[in-house]
């Protein structure tokens, strides 16, 4: 995973924007990161410590002390422990008192022992954020070393429309990952990837097709986008909206899916083919839907056209290519001949034996497979 043991620090200021914050703990939780939570007294106003205590998974700390047991919450252990400390929404009172030294609670104390990057995400109304006094706080704040990601334009509580919307919690989500995930940069290069399945159409209302749901292609283009690299998505049909800035194209069917993949990957770096391609297809398409007339109906299947093998044998020296396999038995040895016959550089083994793994889950657990 993405954040994989990474220690994030998430501190809440009292400001509207507060509200989004359970959805950034989901996602820093769902790429594997440890989070903790620090919420000013004002924040309570906004979000409950009993959701982000349940979301993270550990206590959440606003007081110094605390009343019933007079444990003290230790902020210079909090400073210590995290690999990036993220103030989420960064009101202007606490970017006020941040950039001046003020240590008046729990989370500001912390921040001025904090040894880890900070990030900050401002949210304020478009007034404030125009502010001289506002400006010169971020200054100094961003010459002290914190990155800042820029409020949003929009609809602001207030009813005004402008600059000062906190930034969404997915793209507060993909610069914590820049941020914190290995340095690997594919700026420049050009990458396929293909997900979901493919339906294979009987009738008009009527298809061949499995339970693919295009989770894993659409995250995989997701992490090269982060990356840098420029994404050419191919989809099967599935319930995903399109990615912002990657390059989508959606089919049907694997003849569908073979025409676009070939046309793209002459052009690509490297090509992900984690579609879950139907094998075969009926023979015939029925213009009408099919009657129930009779106690059996016999449909003449024919044999997809293999997409993988069809790349494999176009790949030259400079491509990589990547398969996929999903076995139910034997799974090595299928998953090395397959490796071999179809010319790949990787393959990804899924096992439909582990549990929360296979089609329709968040989790997965594969076996990563490269030599022939």
């Amino acid at each position: 995973m993405l954040l994989a043991n990474k220690n994030i620090l998430l501190g809440v200021t009292g400001g509207i924007a507060a509200y989004k914050i359970p959805l950034l703990v989901r996602l820093l939780k769902k790429s594997g990161a440890n989070v903790r939570v620090l919420l000013t007294p004002a924040a309570h106003r906004f979000v409950t410590a009993e959701t982000l205590g349940v979301l993270s998974g550990n206590p959440v700390y606003t007081d110094f002390f605390n009343e019933e047991t007079g444990e003290w919450n230790n902020h210079v252990e909090l400073g210590i422990w995290p690999d990036l400390m993220v103030v989420a929404p960064a009101t202007s009172n606490s970017i006020s008192k941040m950039a001046n030294g003020v240590a008046d609670n729990l989370l500001l104390t912390t921040y001025l022992s904090a040894r880890c990057p900070v990030l900050l995400a401002p949210a304020m109304d478009l007034d404030m954020y125009l502010h001289q006094s506002l400006k010169r706080n971020l200054d100094i704040l961003a010459k002290d070393g914190c990155t800042i990601i820029e409020p949003e334009t929009g609809e602001l509580a207030s009813g005004l429309v402008g600059q000062g919307r906190m930034a969404e919690p997915e793209n507060i989500f993909a610069t914590i990952s820049k941020l914190l995930a290995p340095e690997i940069s594919l700026e420049g290069k050009k990458i396929l990837v293909t997900a979901g399945p493919t339906h294979e159409n009987i009738d008009p209302v009527r298809f061949i097709g499995n339970y693919s749901t295009g989770k894993m292609g659409f995250a995989i283009a997701e992490a090269f986008l982060q990356a840098g690299a420029e994404v050419h998505l191919v989809t099967g049909p599935v319930a995903l909206p399109d990615i912002e800035h990657v390059h989508m194209v959606r089919v049907n069917s694997a003849v569908e899916m073979l025409d676009a993949c070939t046309k793209l990957f002459p052009e690509m770096d490297a090509a992900v083919m984690s579609a879950a391609v139907a094998d075969y297809r009926p023979a015939e398409v029925a213009t009408e839907k099919i009657k129930k007339k009779t106690e059996e109906l016999h449909i003449h299947l024919v044999k997809n056209p293999d997409i993988l093998a069809t790349l494999g044998s176009l790949k030259i020296k400079e491509q990589v290519l990547v398969g996929f396999a999903l076995e139910t038995e034997n799974e090595l040895e299928n998953a090395k001949e397959k490796l071999k016959r179809k010319n790949l550089d990787l393959i990804v083994l899924n096992s439909m034996r582990d549990a929360g793994a296979g089609f329709g889950h968040d989790t997965n657990k594969i076996t990563l497979i490269d030599e022939k």
